[in-house]
């Protein structure tokens, strides 16, 4: 409102945009044009936009932090993830209609200045999140992170120690520990960490089984000593298929692929997301195959996949 006055526009005019549909009021005397509220057409734009209203509001200072920053960088929310704006500020907490600002340091190194939105960095967002929501929230988001080389585990142990005496902190490096930046889906995440949940080891992610003619398939998670593969199934590839293929033909490819691992005399045992979260079946049945002997010598060979450390640049390139 203050910035239209300056412009030159009465408040008659100013009302007149809002009546008219205009502008769109973001909250008391903040708004943007209908065209960009228009195109904001998701949760992720409309909370920046949010966001971007709150700091109008409050000044320079506070900076874009926790969940908010989260869906500025393109993280992986929990199902319930409110829509306060989260904002951290050097040395002020307060909170108001829509926001909460939380005091704490911010060292430079810790925000990105991208034109209107100063936010926390993807470590430092991430660690924040993770000292707050739960434990598989937090461990989802970090897999997820750095599998898309959107931050670094080494830039996430460093936000760790940084914040080492800061409240939930212990949360935080437990979820990191828990991370691994293999597990290509929030499925393979949240049935890495319900397998062991049952007391079983924590298994490899995405084992190659080479045949004696080669190459025959990347398993999701694989147990060695039993020979076991465990693979998480979604059912988003069935649903929408990619490359044109119909759910038919990427069930049948499916069902080809375990016939072709079986045949190695590797055991397999599926998980869907209706087992979640205790596994009860599943791990039931892994611990039945780890207690057999495995079948003969092995006729296959196994390649592991070395852990991405997550490095943007490589995502950039």
């Amino acid at each position: 409102m203050a910035d239209a006055r300056r412009a030159g526009l009465r408040a008659d005019e100013i009302r007149s945009a809002v009546s008219s549909g205009a502008w769109h009021r973001l909250r008391r005397g903040v708004f943007t044009p209908a065209s960009r509220w228009a195109a904001a057409d998701d949760d992720r734009a409309r909370h920046l936009l949010a966001a971007a209203a709150a700091l109008a509001v409050l000044g320079s200072g506070p900076v874009l932090s926790h969940s908010s920053a989260a869906r500025f960088h393109g993280f992986v929310l929990p199902h319930r993830a409110d829509d306060v704006v989260r904002l951290t500020h050097a040395d002020q907490w307060r909170t108001g209609r829509g926001y909460r600002v939380a005091a704490a340091s911010l060292p430079a190194g810790d925000v990105l200045r991208t034109g209107d939105l100063p936010v926390t960095g993807a470590a430092r967002t991430l660690v924040d999140c993770a000292r707050e929501w739960a434990l598989t929230d937090a461990v989802v988001a970090i897999d997820a992170a750095i599998q898309e080389k959107r931050v670094r585990r080494a830039d996430l142990v460093a936000a760790v120690l940084q914040q080492s005496h800061w409240l939930g902190i212990g949360a935080a490096a437990r979820a990191l520990d828990l991370s691994d930046g293999r597990a290509e889906s929030p499925l393979e995440t949240l049935g890495r960490l319900a397998l062991q949940d049952a007391g079983l080891p924590r298994p490899e992610l995405q084992v190659e089984l080479h045949g004696p003619r080669g190459f025959v398939a990347r398993v999701d998670a694989w147990y060695d000593d039993a020979g076991i593969a465990v693979e998480f199934d979604g059912q988003i590839k069935y649903r929408d298929p990619r490359g044109g293929r119909t759910p038919a033909e990427v069930a049948w490819k499916e069902k080809r692929r375990e016939d072709q691992v079986r045949d190695l005399d590797a055991r397999v045992v599926r998980v869907v997301q209706k087992d979640l979260p205790r596994l009860d079946a599943p791990a039931g049945r892994i611990r039945e195959l780890m207690a057999r002997p495995a079948p003969g010598p092995r006729r296959y060979r196994v390649v592991r996949a070395p852990e991405p450390d997550g490095n943007p640049d490589d995502a950039a390139a």
